[in-house]
């Protein structure tokens, strides 16, 4: 969160610089194809990009952390946008995420390779509703920051399993509430507007489906499990 918050700083700053230097030039979205896309009430797209997810956990009492080892995945979704203000949008941004994470538990109970680790895959349905917040367009091109609340349906929850840790299955909660915050640049190019952005999403509630042994060394003394992600997007509309 510091980190965002770091660059979304350092990001103003900078364009109120070059704002004060910048020389006026021709808009490429002028002479091109679409016309002043800003001007535009409604106007769509869609965007391709990776993430990085992994937990935050915390516990009943101290204890050795779960370590989560996290992968690059992978995104790609559609945009909608409508156009409340001259600097403020209104964003829907439907799309899907591909996750794997690996668990490493540390209990003295464990004997067996096989005990001490759990892979999480994970394929998110994710619905945000964004509020984008833009400077002053400098030339061809213009910095925001965005932010709002989404929900997230996990297809490969196994939250109906029966099964448990006790017999390899790891188990989380379909539905996740999450909210998120992020920084972007948006480029006039002469056909399309290309906006790369990168943006943190923070679950709200627990996703942990306990063990049916409260005593469980995988789920017993977790209070609660909670997704955090960092997605860096590449949105074309």
């Amino acid at each position: 969160m510091r980190t965002v918050v770091l660059l979304l700083t350092m990001l103003l700053t900078f364009s109120v610089v070059q704002g004060q230097r910048v020389k006026e030039k021709i808009s490429n979205d002028a002479t091109g194809g679409l016309g002043q896309i800003d001007d535009k009430r409604y106007t769509w797209g869609y965007y391709l990009g990776l993430n990085s997810y992994d937990y935050k956990f915390d516990y009943n009492e101290v204890t050795d952390d779960i370590l989560t080892e996290t992968s690059i995945g992978f995104n790609v979704g559609l945009v909608g946008d409508v156009k409340l203000h001259e600097y403020i949008n209104l964003r829907l941004e439907p799309g899907i995420s591909f996750v794997t994470r690996n668990l490493t538990f540390n209990d003295p109970s464990f004997t067996m390779p096989n005990d001490f680790e759990r892979e999480v895959t994970s394929t998110y349905i994710n619905v945000p509703l964004l509020v984008k917040f833009s400077t002053k367009r400098l030339n061809n091109w213009k910095p925001f920051i965005v932010g709002g609340a989404s929900w997230s349906h996990n297809l490969s929850s196994n939250e109906e399993n029966p099964n448990d840790n006790s017999t390899g299955q790891f188990r989380q909660r379909t539905n996740l509430f999450n909210y998120e915050i992020g920084i972007g640049i948006d480029f006039y190019l002469f056909f399309f507007k290309f906006t790369p952005s990168i943006r943190g999403v923070f679950a709200i509630n627990d996703e942990l489906i306990r063990d049916a042994d409260p005593s469980s060394p995988y789920t017993g003394n977790v209070a609660s499990m909670q997704t955090r992600g960092i997605f860096l997007n590449f949105t074309f509309q």
